[in-house]
């Protein structure tokens, strides 16, 4: 069965097949995939690569982890299924409001007025 590695700390100039050569000389690669942003298409500095089985994966863990590339030290783990997001954002940078209750302004705390 195939495992996903993790790859961060990317140089943001690497291509995606030099990831793949970067792997291969450690097991069967079967994907390479640096992520990229929808908007510039430049690279976020972190990928993903799929090795064939278990012990080339943790093989490639071990040789390509903390290895430094282009003065950037790479980080190399399993990777863990990606978490579910909530629709409609839902935090202050998108908008919406902070559930820390804050508030003060130009007239002070409300709350505190209030007594």
């Amino acid at each position: 069965m195939s495992k996903k590695l993790y790859v961060g700390n990317l140089p943001f100039k690497m291509t995606e097949d030099e990831l793949h050569s970067l792997f291969s000389g450690h097991g069967q690669v079967t994907s390479a995939r640096i992520i990229t942003d929808k908007y510039s298409g430049r690279s976020k500095g972190f990928g993903f690569v799929e090795m064939e089985n278990d012990t080339e994966a943790a093989a490639a863990i071990e040789a390509v982890s903390k290895n430094p590339i282009d003065g950037r030290t790479l980080v190399v783990n399993e990777a863990r299924p990606m978490e579910e997001r909530r629709p409609g954002g839902g935090g202050k940078r998108f908008g919406g409001r902070s559930s820390s209750g804050g508030g003060g302004g130009r007239f002070g705390d409300k709350k505190r007025n209030r007594y």
